[in-house]
């Protein structure tokens, strides 16, 4: 019946997602995105507040009136410059898709769906925001996929932190009196080296990346002032905090080598590192392979990394995040030609996998009372 109910919608669904990738929007500023799933999401049956939980562009979409409440996390927010490269035109509508095949089936369940909109996944942390906020307190299961260039049961996504870094020195001129200036690009330059030397005590899993915001305002006066923003990733949070003091002593030593004053900020929210829980992803496993989808494991795969909100929801509410890849050649995430295949056969296939993977699992869960092992 599942199946039946999103057949209904799958056409749509694949629209919606063209529409998307044709239409990104940056994170907190999905407003027509939001909109749209909130209103299919209401025609379809659900109960829809939006907005939600303070955030502009989030919402709460619920059917089923008693019972365990599991939280479908659907995300909708594009990248700058490349647009839907990382697929979230797919995870909001196979979030979509599971929603709306469980809504007959929800009361019958004894359970309580709900489409949780989470605004600003690439770097804002909406998933923070709503979990400080309630959104999950009563949720006794939450879960999404994600497309990538393969498939993938258990991702481990890493705890992460993002850093604004800035140096003030002092201006003068470049030719006639260098000697007068306090280089602050010569410190960004310094920190860099630093932290390249660092890579070498770094373990497998630690990553570090960086970008300048701002390098000077004329390239004859000796820079007085720089930006740059990092970020800070590693396998797990006990892990992070052992490396970002590592981190910091590197610009701590380019400031002191050059004279500069620095100073550094925590940006956005800390992402945590991913707990895939074991009972839904045996559940999701069996699923997906009844699908035509076996999927390997993280440790079978050899697997990439990257990091999400979503391990922090996985740390106060039981969850998965199975990724979904798309036949999509030599592209991964966050390449443009990435998200050109969201549109393609593989991506429709992949929006199809995953809302019935989440829905027959979200059908095992009850059917087989698994509320009290997770």
């Amino acid at each position: 019946m599942a199946a039946d109910t999103f057949g209904q919608v799958e056409q749509k669904l694949r629209d919606l997602s063209r529409w998307m990738y044709e239409n990104p929007e940056l994170g907190y500023e999905e407003f027509e995105a939001s909109a749209r799933i909130s209103s299919f999401l209401g025609d379809n049956g659900f109960d829809v507040t939006y907005p939600t939980h303070g955030l502009d562009t989030a919402f709460e979409a619920t059917v089923g009136t008693s019972g365990p409440r599991v939280v479908i996390c659907c995300e909708y927010d594009a990248l700058p410059e490349v647009g839907h490269a990382c697929g979230h035109n797919i995870i909001a509508t196979s979030a979509i898709g599971a929603g709306v095949a469980l809504a007959p089936l929800a009361e019958e369940l004894g359970i309580r769906v709900t489409v949780l909109g989470t605004p600003a996944e690439e770097g804002g942390g909406g998933k923070v925001e709503l979990i400080e906020a309630g959104a999950f307190e009563d949720a006794a299961a939450s879960m999404m996929v994600h497309p990538g260039p393969y498939d993938e049961l258990d991702p481990a996504f890493q705890a992460c932190q993002h850093y604004d870094v800035e140096f003030f020195g002092k201006d003068s001129h470049a030719a006639f009196a260098p000697e007068v200036g306090i280089n602050a690009l010569d410190a960004f330059v310094q920190a860099y080296v630093n932290i390249s030397t660092l890579r070498q005590a770094m373990v497998d899993d630690d990553r570090i990346h960086c970008k300048v915001t701002h390098g000077g305002d004329a390239v004859n006066v000796v820079p007085s002032y720089t930006k740059s923003e990092w970020l800070i990733r590693s396998v797990s949070v006990e892990r992070l905090t052992e490396l970002i003091p590592k981190v910091k002593a590197c610009f701590e030593g380019a400031a002191l080598a050059t004279g500069c004053r620095f100073e550094w900020h925590e940006t956005a929210h800390p992402y945590d590192n991913m707990r895939n829980n074991d009972v839904m992803t045996d559940l999701y496993a069996a699923n997906s392979e009844a699908l035509g989808r076996p999927m390997p494991t993280n440790a079978e795969q050899g697997g990439g990394s990257g990091s999400s909100d979503m391990g922090n929801v996985s740390q106060v509410v039981p969850s998965i995040h199975p990724m979904l890849g798309m036949d999509c050649g030599d592209a991964v995430n966050h390449q443009p030609e990435f998200a050109a295949r969201t549109v393609e056969p593989g991506g429709e296939a992949a929006l199809r996998d995953g809302a019935l993977g989440m829905a027959w699992t979200i059908i095992d869960m009850a059917e087989h009372d698994v509320w009290d092992r997770l």
